[in-house]
């Protein structure tokens, strides 16, 4: 199957527990803060144990700030089209464009009919899904009256309105191959789950989907591929987090699977997702697709869609077949193509005020590297490194300011397994001092394993592209031992803390320490982005 060119999307699906009413927002924040791109919710409306998916949604896009948020998926039976469709387009206006509508025919349907909604045969759930499919998208427009004919869904002169602030994607959560053909005939993704579609299925859905869309007149492209994960034994991805991003990334590159919806009820797995697993899928992806595009098409025909006749198949059976050897290290040229946009991704300002006193370096002393050139584009899978970096960097900043939430908690006394509210108190931690231990080392290796992938595969790999960047690389390594100087000496000040139970020339140590660490790797991170953004986008990772 093709790879559709369409970019990586990453995100969760939340359970909203009536019991832990609060776990699925503080969950959402930590994943719009970590940089993902989705937020969903399951909608069990039959089910007392679950809050309603809706109100929980309209709560977590107010509380969040980028994340996308949608139902997955919504229960047609339990929700007429009319209500979902104004439901989704004011919750996009309330949200500025952050709302997609995952849809669902129905299941459960012993308790779907216990709660008064109807009992309908594979068949008539098509139907049914068809002419919602046709409701919701007459009422997204405006300002006009509207009539759609239906057997289960129809309008009779309904006021069409309000129309969302973006195009909203319906989504459709499709098993079988009359619900595939109606994915490829009407919606804007297919969005199955590991259990129902394990990968050794996914190419005979997409070739439904495929040929639906065909016959329809639509280019393939047009649906949107999303994978439901379910990790662990027997599920997929399997293995360690490292092992992910390569089963990830061949699903894109051989089955044009580009969105990952992880289930996650802990906020280390969403950070670590985000800023491990995202980024390295999206760096083999796009090195894939730069050497494909630039590999001559083959003369005897044994290439496929897009160049990638030698991985095509190699991963029919599941996460357990070969890696394709196109994920082997590649060292991508630079493209002197004039096509393409100005470069978009944008330096992070450095911090406007000081915390400490103490300095770890001098700023006026960092070498600038070569000016870019003003007329040179970069097609947005050029520039995809340069916000990779950028994106594992948010995380960077986003953990730093949790880290330092924690720490001013412990430092009050406030953070204790009753009554702190905080994340931090979810991580099955039940003293204060261990609590904050075993979250910087977590914070500690993610920010040591970033700065030494960097000294060791990116730097050098940059330093042979362009040796005019020479200076500013070594200063950022510089400036990467420097800040691991600091992150051992919260190591000791938070020891220190611990053994004297935390006497106040421990509290002021460790305060000291952590506003040391905040000044040094805001600007360090800062700096870094404003001299690697466009050599990024030039040359790549060489990842």
């Amino acid at each position: 199957m093709p790879d559709y060119g369409h970019d990586l999307l990453f995100g969760a699906v939340l359970v909203p527990s009536a019991g832990h009413a609060e776990d699925a927002v503080e969950l959402a924040r930590v994943a719009d803060r970590a940089g993902l791109d989705l937020v969903s919710v399951p909608d069990h409306p039959y089910r007392p144990d679950l809050l309603d998916a809706w109100m929980a949604l309209a709560v977590i896009a107010a509380s969040t700030t980028r994340v996308r948020v949608f139902p997955n998926v919504a229960n047609l039976p339990l929700r007429p089209p009319a209500v979902l469709a104004r439901t989704a387009a004011g919750l996009d206006l309330l949200s500025g464009g952050r709302v997609e509508l995952g849809l669902g025919a129905g299941a459960y349907w012993d308790s779907i009919a216990a709660d008064g909604g109807p009992r309908r045969g594979p068949g008539e759930a098509v139907r049914a899904t068809r002419e919602a499919i046709d409701v919701i998208r007459a009422l997204w427009s405006e300002g006009r009256r509207v009539r759609v004919p239906g057997e289960h869904y129809r309008l009779d002169g309904a006021t069409a309105g309000p129309a969302p602030a973006h195009p909203i994607g319906i989504w459709v959560g499709a098993v079988g191959p009359r619900m595939l053909r109606l994915t490829g005939a009407t919606a804007d993704g297919w969005l199955p789950s590991v259990p129902h579609v394990p990968p050794g299925r996914l190419a005979a859905g997409h070739r439904v989907v495929d040929e639906a869309a065909v016959s329809a007149g639509r280019d393939p492209s047009e649906v949107r591929r999303l994978y439901n994960l379910s990790p662990g034994p027997g599920g997929f991805p399997q293995g360690p987090l490292d092992a992910w991003p390569e089963q990830l990334a061949a699903l894109t590159l051989e089955h044009g699977t580009s969105s990952f919806l992880l289930p996650a009820h802990q906020p280390g797995l969403l950070q670590a997702f985000a800023a491990e697993v995202a980024p390295a899928t999206r760096q083999l992806v796009t090195a894939e697709r730069k050497r494909a595009a630039e590999k001559p098409s083959s003369a005897n025909g044994s290439g496929t869609a897009g160049g990638r006749g030698d991985v095509a198949g190699q991963r029919a059976g599941g996460a357990g077949a070969p890696v394709p050897a196109a994920f082997a290290r590649n060292r991508p040229r630079p493209r002197a193509t004039p096509s393409g946009d100005p470069l978009s991704v944008r330096p992070t300002p450095p911090p406007k005020a000081w915390r400490s006193a103490e300095r770890l370096w001098d700023e006026s002393t960092r070498p600038v590297g070569p000016p870019a050139d003003p007329e040179r584009r970069y097609p947005r899978r050029e520039q995809e490194p340069a916000r990779n970096l950028v994106a594992a960097h948010d995380q960077l900043r986003a953990d730093l300011d949790r880290l330092g939430e924690v720490v001013r908690e412990v430092l009050a006394d406030t953070l204790a397994p009753v009554d702190a509210r905080s994340e931090i108190q979810r991580l099955s931690l039940r003293q204060n001092a261990w609590t904050l231990g075993a979250y910087c080392a977590s914070y500690c290796r993610i920010t040591t394993l970033h700065h030494t992938r960097e000294d060791e595969d990116l730097f050098p790999y940059l330093r042979r592209s362009d040796p005019r960047l020479g200076e500013v690389l070594d200063r950022l390594t510089e400036e990467h031992h420097a800040i691991h100087g600091v992150i051992e000496h919260i190591d000791r000040e938070l020891v220190a803390f611990v053994g004297e139970e935390g006497g106040e020339k421990e509290r002021e140590a460790l305060r000291a320490a952590m506003d040391l660490l905040t000044d040094a790797l805001l600007s360090h991170l800062a700096y870094e982005e404003r001299e690697l953004i466009e050599p990024m986008a030039r040359f790549g990772t060489g990842w």
